[in-house]
């Protein structure tokens, strides 16, 4: 059985996450798992003040997870997060395995070889910036 790999964001209440952030934590963990899932990566994302009441909540903690499930858990962990007091709301998205990889290495606060090499192209740029500009002016000269 193939294993796909999804994101999930998992709203929860703030007052209950601040008052026992590690069962909180350990609630969505055991759901996933119910479900058949394998966590890879996890933390809190948001903390904050809702757009609009949820279950007549206020505010809200958000929990970014990145786990890997055959898609036929997809359905437990719905029913499971509908039938959970801690989860608000949830949203689970199926990622191809590149753009997960790369999530979770950002995730994890792991640099990705793309960004290294947008950093050393960056001074290069800059440096061909003030050449441009110079031959900007003998450019118009020339078309006169």
């Amino acid at each position: 059985m193939a294993e796909n790999t999804y994101e999930g964001m998992f709203l929860v209440d703030s007052g209950q996450y601040n008052s026992n952030p590690d069962g909180t934590t350990s609630e969505i963990s055991t759901i996933l798992e119910k479900s058949g899932a394998s966590l890879v990566a996890s933390r809190p994302w948001q903390d904050g003040k809702l757009a609009y009441q949820v279950d007549g909540h206020k505010k809200g903690v958000h929990i970014l997870t990145f786990f890997k499930m055959p898609g036929e858990g997809v359905n437990e962990l719905n029913r499971s997060c509908r039938l959970s007091d801690i989860v608000l709301r949830h949203l689970v998205i199926k990622h191809p395995p590149s753009l997960f990889d790369a999530m979770v290495d950002v995730l994890q606060g792991h640099d990705s070889p793309s960004k290294e090499g947008e950093a050393e192209a960056a001074p290069a740029a800059e440096e061909a910036a003030p050449a441009a500009e110079e031959a900007a002016p003998a450019a118009a000269e020339a078309a006169e």
